[in-house]
């Protein structure tokens, strides 16, 4: 049995929704399992913004554990959802001949070639569905495509089309209301767009209107498999219903209490599935949230199926470092796998923890990872010695690991930076990183570079996946006999004093102390001097300084941190280089 996390302090904005979330379920459903729910399709890659709709409800789901509940965590796999477009850059697929399966439920639209996978929805649900696991996300999956398939929605579909007068008539609130013209700032989400294409007809969100009349039910062709249908007749008594598929030409007559491939249209669809489910917590993107949106729609939509809507808060958009706004249909956007090749799931689920659903934040994939680890590492330091702020703790908390116990964690933990530097530096030569790693404490040295893993694996992919080739660093072969010669005499001075000094501060802290040192004693000044004692013109001999031995190590004006960098060449080679 594993042990069970305690509950974090009820300082934070998982805590309160938790709290709310136990509150409504034991008023709705007492006694039974409190109900989350997320929604993902696998249309495409499954980026960094949708990861959002799973760790919402996955923190809170986790609180509510950590407290003694029975929790389930329901992810619907949207993979009965039309094939609406190729995205582009996907590995192994020809634009022009996945053209071909539009319309076509996801689980009918081959898989790239090269996959291991059935079908294209199962491609992209692996990669999701690996990742999860990596994060410690505990979940039910449900696909839709067995759910629709095998008739388990029939009484539910059945009901809502002797209700479609019903459901029309809520719908029609919105389409008459025309909001004032106003520039969209942000792009449909994806299931909105999913909804709103459809077949190709202007109200496929809401439901087809032809000489059937408003029907809320999109039959899949029993010839081409593709959604561009019509249904052209119903009969309430029998069931039978006829379709035309404008994509073929086919046509038939089936009995619906008998038949299983189509769909609810997706703003019946959503709310359908919180009232079968009895889903208590749900939470959608900003799109799903505005006036006339799916969630909004839904709210009154699920009273129709004897449900309740579920607390739903909008959660902002996740941005990347120096990228625009995600959109998993335009390809070629970071997913959770290629974040947790060069950060740890700690540190990732640590961005989605620390911020409330409704802000908006960005996962580095630059330079700002570093910044993003010394915060963390920071934070990690607060906790241990019991100085961080409560909602800190619980973040923290939130990260390390969920109700069922810590995940896995580097043994020694050192700075990402340094670990990024090595790893620049050495090139992938192992023996050399645990030399380099070895000298930065003499007195606990690292033994084995498994010690610093997966934190420095991580580091390394970044290097070499991230990092321009202009900005890698590669330390020169020969001294620069040139830029010697033309030195001062100050300059000269200030070089003697690194040398002079290198074996006995040989450590990071040691040459840490050093390099800052040089340019103080050089003015007159204790090495130990604290900036407030020094007057500004030493910060300019600080910088004049590093720029001189980076440029004379590595031909740069800047690099990796000196004193990472100095141990990473070597006391014999940075003697060398130096002039010695």
């Amino acid at each position: 049995m594993p042990i069970v996390a305690q509950s974090t302090e009820t300082t934070d904005w998982v805590s309160r929704f938790a709290d709310e979330v136990i509150e409504e379920s034991e008023r709705r459903a007492p006694g039974k399992p409190v109900v989350v729910a997320s929604g993902l399709s696998p249309s495409g890659p499954i980026h960094l913004g949708n990861l959002r709709e799973v760790m919402t409800p996955h923190l809170v789901a986790d609180e509510i554990r950590r407290r003694g509940h029975q929790v389930r965590h329901l992810i619907s796999w949207d993979d009965y959802d039309r094939y609406r477009k190729v995205p582009k850059g996907i590995a192994g697929v020809d634009e022009d001949e996945w053209q071909a399966h539009i319309g076509k439920p996801l689980t009918s639209v081959p898989a790239p070639k090269g996959s291991a996978h059935p079908n294209w929805a199962e491609h992209f649900k692996a990669a999701m569905i690996e990742s999860l696991a990596e994060l410690g996300v505990e979940f039910d999956g449900i696909s839709q495509t067995e759910q629709y398939t095998s008739g388990v929605y029939r009484e539910q579909i059945l009901h809502a089309i002797r209700h479609r007068g019903d459901i029309d008539a809520i719908l029609d609130q919105y389409r008459t209301k025309k909001a004032p013209a106003k520039k969209q700032q942000k792009p449909l989400d994806e299931a909105e767009l999913e909804a709103a294409e459809g077949s190709g007809a202007a109200a496929e969100d809401d439901g087809s209107s032809g000489s059937a009349g408003y029907f809320p039910y999109k039959p899949y062709c029993g010839n081409c498999e593709k959604d561009l249908t019509t249904v052209t007749s119903y009969d309430d008594d029998s069931t039978e219903l006829t379709y035309a598929c404008t994509a073929c030409g086919f046509s038939e007559t089936v009995r619906l209490s008998e038949f299983n491939r189509g769909k609810l249209v997706w703003k019946v669809d959503w709310p359908m599935r919180w009232a079968y489910e009895g889903v208590i917590f749900e939470p959608s993107g900003v799109d799903h949230s505005s006036p006339g949106s799916s969630f909004q729609v839904g709210g009154q939509i699920v009273g129709i199926f004897g449900g309740k809507q579920p607390i739903g808060p909008m959660y902002a958009f996740v941005g990347i470092s120096g990228m625009a706004k995600m959109s998993s249909s335009k390809g070629g956007v970071p997913t959770p796998a290629d974040a947790l090749k060069i950060m740890e799931p700690q540190l990732l689920r640590w961005l989605y923890a620390r911020r409330r659903p409704n802000q908006s934040f960005k996962v580095a994939f630059d330079q700002e990872i570093q910044r993003l680890y010394d915060e963390w590492d920071r934070l990690d330091a607060k906790v241990a010695d019991g100085s961080a702020l409560p909602a800190d703790v619980a973040a923290h908390a939130r990260a390390v690991g969920t109700a069922a116990g810590e995940l896995p964690r580097t043994p020694r933990p050192l700075p990402y930076r340094t670990l990024a530097s090595v790893a620049d530096i050495t090139a992938g030569h192992e023996d050399q990183a645990l030399r380099i790693l070895s000298e930065l404490d003499p007195e606990q040295p690292l033994t084995s570079l498994d010690e610093a893993r997966p934190r420095y694996d991580k580091a390394e992919a970044w290097i070499n996946t991230h990092v321009p080739a202009d900005q890698r660093t590669i330390v020169r072969e020969e001294p620069d006999a040139e830029l010697l010669k033309s030195l001062d005499e100050a300059s000269r001075q200030s070089l003697r004093l690194l040398l002079d000094g290198l074996a006995e501060h040989w450590s990071l802290d040691g040459l840490t102390h050093l390099v800052y040192g040089v340019p103080k004693v050089q003015a007159g000044f204790s090495a130990d001097a604290t900036p407030k004692e020094l007057p500004p013109e030493i910060k300019t001999a600080q910088r004049s300084f590093f720029a001189l031995l980076y440029h004379l190590l590595v031909g740069r004006d800047t690099g990796p941190r000196l004193p990472t960098l100095l141990l990473a060449v070597g006391q014999d080679r940075v003697r060398r280089l130096l002039g010695e």
